[in-house]
């Protein structure tokens, strides 16, 4: 509870960067502005840091010495392409773009650990990772290759959501969230006109047969108990009311839990291309681009998590893994090199709606910043604890 005071005297300063990179919404690759206000802070902290210009991620370290261990803590910079509905004083002030998934937030928090951490400095080395891109990009990888991160011994980051209250925080162990893939369909028929269908090959009609195809496989061929979701959420096809379509195109997203389910859904797609093609004399193909893998916590650090949530917030205040999100997350790519941990951090108020993350009017009662800044600052100490022993 002692680090969550120390966060309370932080909070009003928290509260204003979150509402100035709030105001100013920046898209993957482009987050310019957030990482100057993201260095401007680090500079008042006295906290060293290396960024590699537009495009890249903000590293800053606290040092004690290469003898002892490097415990990472993860924000996001980039917002995402929407019209912000939510009426706040402090609103986006850029129409198209809005910080609709909480980045914003994390960052606040993670600059408030840092101030925490600066104030008393842990007993190993400290280092704050503000990447690019999280949203569309995969900006993860960007600092991972930049080798500014390679001695990490643990890395932690979280993600607000308001299934939960403020001060209760989600923690679990192994796989968090699923695995994403993007994939295209293309269909390619006979145009004619509307009045003679038989003379045309009608990619409309076929591509309506792959989309309900494609829903069947994931009712009938996969193992319930594993989840999986297709979801189909653009087609484009035809040109005028009547010309049958000669050309018609499906994209869309797999989410997995389970790489052999995911690879059967990949097999599955091709093999609906070939059927659908050799029923309607069509020409189908199917191209499918690997996405995000999947978050996967490890014990260890799932551990030192808990012991940081009961030690900030209280036991009472602790929540298990459900289930894991059928989201994804280029933290991910984190822990496929580092051992790690993802945990949800509850921005909601008592009496309020569920309002899901990507929405215009999604907000969060800011207590959540000083609840973050202190977890995270307490996980630092716990894992530098940890590893040292």
């Amino acid at each position: 509870m002692a680090r969550l005071m120390q966060s309370d005297e932080i909070f009003p300063h928290m509260v204003d960067i979150r509402r100035a990179i709030h105001r100013h919404p920046e898209l993957a690759f482009e987050e310019v502005q957030t990482a100057q206000t993201i260095i401007a802070e680090l500079e008042r902290l006295g906290i060293p840091y290396e960024y590699g210009g537009k495009g890249s991620g903000v590293v800053g370290r606290i040092q004690k010495g290469e003898q002892y261990p490097t415990v990472g803590l993860r924000a996001e910079m980039d917002a995402l392409p929407a019209q912000e509905s939510t009426g706040l004083p402090f609103a986006s002030e850029i129409d198209g773009r809005m910080h609709a998934c909480g980045h914003d937030a994390h960052t606040a928090m993670v600059l408030g650990a840092a101030a925490l951490l600066a104030e008393q400095p842990p007993d190993g080395n400290a280092v704050f990772v503000f990447q690019p891109a999280e949203e569309r990009g995969g900006g993860s990888r960007v600092v991972i290759n930049s080798g500014l991160i390679d001695d990490l011994d643990a890395i932690f980051a979280g993600h607000v959501t308001r299934k939960y209250l403020v001060g209760e925080i989600m923690v679990g162990d192994g796989v968090i969230t699923a695995q994403s893939d993007k994939f295209a369909i293309e269909v390619k028929g006979q145009g004619g006109h509307g009045a003679r269908p038989h003379e045309g090959i009608d990619a409309v009609t076929i591509a309506g047969g792959i989309i309900n195809a494609v829903q069947t496989m994931v009712s009938r061929e996969l193992n319930p108990v594993h989840p999986s979701v297709i979801t189909i959420g653009r087609v484009v096809a035809g040109s005028a009311p009547n010309v049958i379509a000669e050309r018609a195109t499906l994209e869309g997203s797999i989410r997995t839990t389970s790489p052999p389910i995911r690879e059967h859904i990949h097999k599955g797609l091709r093999r609906m291309a070939n059927a659908f093609s050799e029923l309607h004399g069509a020409k189908i193909s199917v191209d499918i681009v690997g996405g995000y893998p999947q978050v996967v916590n490890t014990k260890r650090e799932a551990d030192i998590a808990r012991r940081a949530v009961r030690t900030v917030v209280g036991p009472e205040h602790l929540h298990d893994m459900e289930h894991p999100s059928m989201g994804s997350e280029d933290f991910s790519f984190f822990l496929q090199k580092f051992p790690g941990a993802y945990v949800r951090l509850g921005a909601r108020s008592e009496g309020e709606d569920h309002i899901p993350l990507h929405s215009p009017s999604f907000t969060i009662n800011e207590e959540v910043l000083k609840v973050g800044a202190a977890f995270y600052d307490e996980v630092v100490r716990e894992a530098i604890f940890e590893l040292s022993n």
